[in-house]
């Protein structure tokens, strides 16, 4: 019964990694084929140093979605995926600057969809054992 449940266990975070990565690696695809249209809403939330930070979210949403998602030093790409998510959070998704309304709810909706997942990342970055080297 023990090793029915571990078994359990390790399918789920198998799982859950697989999604987590899925999460990241078709935004990074979307954001190569509309890079001028994602650097413009970039630009219009104030982001500094656009073309260098996006082609910087590019890298770090495929390589550590699918590194997350293989389960490659998984513990290490959550975290960097967390904190990707929070900065992402705190300058896309801004709805404390917005005026009341349907985009405020929405960009508070997204904030909030976000800390959810950076949640999940967390954990999976605490119960997933450090790789040793």
């Amino acid at each position: 019964m023990k090793n029915n449940i571990a078994i359990a266990q390790r399918a789920m975070l198998l799982v859950g990694r697989g999604l987590l990565g899925l999460y990241f690696i078709l935004p990074g695809i979307s954001k190569i084929t509309g890079f001028a249209d994602m650097s413009e809403y970039m630009e219009a939330h104030g982001v500094p140093f656009v073309p260098v930070l996006l082609l910087l979210t590019i890298i770090l949403q495929i390589g550590c979605g699918a590194a997350l998602a293989a389960g490659w030093r998984a513990q290490l790409m959550a975290f960097v995926l967390a904190g990707l998510t929070l900065l992402i959070s705190l300058f896309m998704h801004d709805f404390w600057g917005m005026e009341e309304g349907l985009q405020r709810a929405h960009e508070m909706q997204n904030f909030i969809k976000n800390m959810a997942i950076m949640a999940g990342l967390l954990y999976v970055a605490g119960v997933t054992p450090a790789t040793k080297e």
